[in-house]
This record gives C-alpha cells, structure tokens and sequence, in this order.
C-alpha cells in the first residue's frame, strides 16, 4: 500500500537529528550532515491517534498560522488550568478544544488556538493551531502562541486539568508519553528536550505535581523509542542560559480558567 504524503514526510523528517535503526544499519544525521542510507525502512515511534481540528469542530483562523522550515528546540508541557472534570469522554474533548479556542480568539484576541496539541483527561489527543498536524508530519515547526519569548523555537502540549496539586490521570499520561516519544523521532529530539512552561517564564504551569513527574515521563518516553528502535544524539537539558532570569513560579499561581502564565513575548503574535 502506497504511504500517504503525511506519512512519508514525517518518515524523512526523521533525519532532521535523529539515529534510527534502519534494516540493522545506523543512521541518521547532525547540524545538516547525514549519514548514508543503506536501507529502506526506517524505526521510528508511532503517531499516535491525533484528531484533527474538523474532528472537534474548529472555527476557521482569523489568519493562518506560520510555519518554519525547521524543527522546535523543545517540547513544552502545560496544563489547561481548567477543572479536573470526570466525563473523559471524546465529546467533552472536542468540547474542550472549542472551548479554548473560543477563549484564545475571542478573550486573548488570537489568531486560533495557541498551543499545536491538546490532550483531554481521557487521553484524546487533539490538533490545536491550524497546520500544525501536516507541520509535524514533515518535520516543519507551526510557531504557536504557549510560551513568551520562545514561540518560534517550542511546541506546546496543553494538557487538561490543574495540577498544582491533583495527579493528573494515568491515561492522559499515557498519551502524552506517546505524543512525545513521536515529537522525539520526527524532530530527532531527546527526552531531555522535553521540559514544562515553567522552564521558561514565571509560572506555575503545568502545576507541581504533573511537572515533578516529568522526568519519569522523559524516562518512558526514552524506553518507548528504544523500544521501537529509535536512537537519538545525547542532547543536553535546558543550559542556565536558556531559563528565565525571575523567579520559576509567581507569587500567586495562576487561578483563571485557560490561565496557564505568559504566551507572548514582545513581537509574538497570537
């Protein structure tokens, strides 16, 4: 059966950094150099079952969103700051992802939504800002509206609920390990590029709890592309020089609905 389009891009956009193993024989390829390819079927960890935004009913962008020629720096975790709801149903997901790009365009004054994926307490994992399913399945960058100053370079996974003290789900977990070991082969990034909002800006986000289990979600995510045969470059964690120069946390964590701390810096765009 012929690959779809979708499909092939994200199997070359593999090597953009990553080394996979392919028939037996290690590639892949670094800052541009690859390494020869000596054969034809490439490991790499699956895309999981992401819903599109006809799937949830998105309205059409007040414009369309941008899209770099390039791979994210990192994937940043948040949560939606939103009630720990107990209907994990998918119509309570697709009403989630409405309902916050209602707030995104209607409140914030954005373009659409502002994260590129959204994972609902039962697990459903959703497309966010418009082009950022097609982006990711060729390796592109959708610059999204999630985390002040670093747009262009982080891709955001908004994750339902508040976790400043509540333990987020285990099947919401369970998908976003998936969604990150995919992120780590299209984008060839390692676990350690996985980090949460607060790495960034002064915020409580994705909330205590869900950002200690971080790294025991790094680690599931590193056995899951192991698993698949999926070797990626050592990459370093967040370098002082890339976190915030203010305290990691404010004063009063953030307490309004879709509240999840600063989403643009001076220049970004909504």
């Amino acid at each position: 059966m012929a690959e779809s389009a979708g499909h092939a891009h994200s199997r070359r956009s593999v090597f953009r950094g990553a080394a996979v193993v392919t028939g037996g024989v290690l590639v892949g390829g670094l800052a541009g150099h690859a390494f020869p390819v000596q054969a034809a079927t490439v490991s790499m960890a699956p895309e999981p079952n992401v819903r599109t935004r006809a799937d949830w009913g998105a309205r059409a962008p007040s414009s369309p969103a941008q899209v770099l020629d390039r791979a994210p720096a990192n994937i940043v975790v948040h949560h939606t700051a939103t009630a720990n709801q107990s209907d994990t149903s998918w119509a309570a997901a697709a009403a989630l992802s409405r309902a916050i790009q209602n707030y995104h365009m209607n409140t914030n004054g954005w373009a659409d939504t502002g994260q590129q994926l959204t994972i609902s307490r039962g697990g459903h994992i959703m497309e966010g800002r418009n082009r950022s399913l097609p982006a990711i399945r060729a390796g592109d960058h959708v610059v999204g509206a999630h985390v002040a100053n670093y747009n262009s370079s982080t891709i955001g996974i908004e994750n339902e609920g508040l976790y400043t003290s509540a333990t987020p789900p285990a099947v919401m977990i369970n998908a976003l390990v998936a969604t990150c070991a995919w992120l780590c082969t299209v984008y060839g990034l390692a676990p350690s590029r996985i980090v949460g909002h607060r790495d960034f800006n002064a915020t409580a986000c994705p909330g205590n709890v869900l950002y200690g289990m971080l790294p025991t979600i790094r680690q599931r995510v590193a056995d899951t592309l192991a698993a698949n045969g999926v070797r990626i470059p050592a990459q370093a964690a967040l370098a002082p020089q890339e976190r915030p120069a203010f305290p990691l946390t404010p004063e009063r964590p953030e307490t309004a609905r879709f509240d999840h701390g600063p989403a643009l810096g001076a220049g970004e765009r909504g």
